[in-house]
Parts: structure tokens; sequence; C-alpha cells
């Protein structure tokens, strides 16, 4: 019997198909991802200029927000650039380590992105049930080792699954009918065992999606019991008015990942690749997209700050509202 090593069954580079079934519409479907990234860049740029150099800005709230907008950067800049190329210039090869790193990047910042905005719901909850002590428990050492710990809590399960992938032996061919390097794209096409892929995939998302989303019910539970319990409706719509855009980027960002993941476990079957594959793209797509501009919009700090810019106004700095 003849052995194969790794080297013999790892290939050099893999192939982008893009969406397939829409290879003939891929310059068309080019423009919406193109601007939506623009404004995601352009966006969220702004909203660390502005976080970073005035003065009304630098509280928690905003410091989770300039994580928030910082890992939205990566995380879309891991993947769009790259679908431009497949779209526009046909460029799809993309090497084996470069592939382990842009799958690298995706998961460890999509990761990063749902403990943010679970840490941003704990913000929140301080904010309205413990008003008085809001900037003693909320300090910048606390913030700065709850984002480190975040940061650190993705990297750490995300390695893990890279190894796995890397060592899986690849014999049935190097196309992947996909945008970018999903972790279970790249190893359906491995002649090995992906059981441990797939099971160790589900118990990240679990201890990553699965414990954030049920500190952030946790949270806003308390919250509901808080605002209800004050006996101003005045009081009530201004705390409510506080939550209005975090509650719309857990809604941008865990909405597309829903669909994604059940769609890898139950529904490769019967819905079409191609709209997994532009659900998949939307996921890393949409949050980094809405998110600048739902803070810009909803937060009258921010709202003040980019108007007085706008308005030609010398001095960017403020007092705190």
């Amino acid at each position: 019997m003849i052995m194969l090593n790794q080297t013999d069954v790892t290939p050099a580079s893999f192939i982008l198909n893009g969406i397939p079934g829409l290879e003939d519409m891929h310059v068309w479907i080019s423009f919406p991802f193109c601007s939506m990234y623009a404004v995601a860049v352009v966006g969220n740029c702004g909203l660390l200029y502005l976080i970073c150099y005035e003065d009304s800005l630098h509280r928690s709230m905003y410091y989770f927000l300039a994580m928030l907008s910082l890992t939205d950067l990566v995380m879309c800049s891991s993947t769009i650039p790259k679908a431009l190329c497949i779209f526009w210039f046909h460029l799809k090869e993309i090497s084996f380590k470069e592939c382990l790193v842009q799958m690298f990047f995706i998961h460890t910042f999509t990761g990063m992105e749902s403990g943010v905005l679970m840490l941003m719901a704990l913000d929140r909850y301080v904010a309205i049930c413990y008003p008085l002590r809001y900037s003693t428990i909320l300090t910048n050492p606390i913030i700065a080792k709850v984002g480190l710990a975040t940061f650190l809590r993705a990297v750490l399960l995300i390695i893990p699954l890279i190894f796995i992938t890397k060592r899986l032996p690849y014999c049935r061919g190097n196309i992947i009918h996909h945008t970018y390097c999903d972790q279970l794209s790249v190893a359906k096409l491995s002649c090995g065992n992906i059981k441990v892929n797939v099971i160790y995939g589900l118990m990240v998302a679990l201890l990553i999606g699965g414990f954030d989303i049920l500190c952030i019910t946790v949270s806003y539970t308390m919250i509901l019991r808080a605002v209800v319990s004050l006996s101003s409706a005045d009081a009530r719509q201004k705390a409510f008015s506080t939550c209005t855009a975090h509650i719309c980027a857990i809604v941008f960002s865990y909405s597309p990942a829903f669909f994604c993941f059940f769609f890898n476990r139950f529904g490769s079957h019967t819905i079409p690749p191609s709209c997994h594959i532009i659900v998949a793209n939307i996921y890393l797509l949409l949050p980094p997209t809405m998110n600048p501009i739902v803070y810009g919009v909803k937060t009258k700090q921010i709202r003040d700050c980019v108007i007085r810019i706008l308005s030609g106004s010398k001095d960017i700095k403020s007092h705190s509202i």
C-alpha cells in the first residue's frame, strides 16, 4: 500500500469560484458589495476618529463602540476585497496558507463582534440599573481588560479549528464554491473524516454565540424590569432610547448569522447555495455598513459632532452633554 504524507494531499492553492449559478451576474452583484464596503470603511474610520479626538465621547459606551468599529473594519476587509477581485478581474486563486489566514481572521473577528455586542449590552445594563456607579464600575482599566479577554477568547477558540482544518487530507479537488475561505466549505474538500471539524465548530459557536446571546438576553431582561419600574414616562422613553442603536446592531449581526448557522447544518439540501453565499457575505458586510449609520443617527453626541464638523466649525472639542 502506498502511504501519502500531508504534502501529497495538501493543495498549493484553492480556487474561489464566487457565487455558483450567478457567475454571469458577478459584475452587477459587485456594485452593491463595493458600495456597502466603501460606506463601512468611511463610516467606521469616521467613528474611530470622532471617538479618539472628541472629549465628550471619552466614555465606556463609546470605547466599546470603537472596539465594534475596529472589529467591523477587520471583518469586512478580510473578505470583500478578495470577493471584488473575483467579481471584477476573475482572480480566483488563493494559496493554501492565505486561505487559512483568511479563515482565521473571519472566524476570530466574527467571534469578537459577538463578544463586543455582549459587552455593550452589559454596559447598557450598568448605565440604566446602576447609573450612580456607572463611571466607577466601568473604568478604563476594566474596559481594556474585558476587551482583551473577548479578543483572546476568540483567538484561543479559533486557532485549534485552523490547525484541525490544516491537517486534513484534501483530494476532492481545489474548487471552493464561495467568495471566501469558510471553514466548512474548505473542510468539505477533504477526503478525510471531518466530524471533528463539525463538532468543534458547533462547540465554538455555542461557547461564543450561545454564551453571548444568553448574557445579552439576561441584560435586557434586567434593563426591561428596571425601566418598567420607573414612574415617569419620559424617563422610560429616555432609557429605552439609549438602547435603540445597540438593539439594531444586534439584529444586523445575529439575523444573517442564524441563517448561515442553520443552513450549514440543516438546510444545505433545500436552500440554493447561491442564496447561502449571498447571505454569508451580507453577514460580514451588513453590520459594518449599518452600525456607523445607526449610531450616527441615534446617538445625540455623535450626531452633534458630525453636524459641527460638517458645518465647518474649527473647534472639534466639546464639553460633555
